[in-house]
């Protein structure tokens, strides 16, 4: 979790080499609302469906 320039608090999922991989994508008015969105990615991520959009028809 950090406080993006404008106060408001964001998460960052990074790697075991550091590199981030994933981001909130928004900011959130309280830090109970970022911890919200960390407790739904850890909760939704591993049964999360792929949507493959590169399979091209011709």
């Amino acid at each position: 979790m950090y406080r993006d320039a404008q106060g408001e608090f964001r998460w960052r999922l990074k790697s075991t080499n550091g590199r981030s991989i994933a981001t909130s994508g928004e900011g959130y008015k309280t830090k109970a609302g970022v911890q919200n969105a960390i407790a739904a990615v850890r909760r939704d991520a591993a049964a999360a469906d792929v949507d493959d959009q590169t399979a091209t028809t011709f």
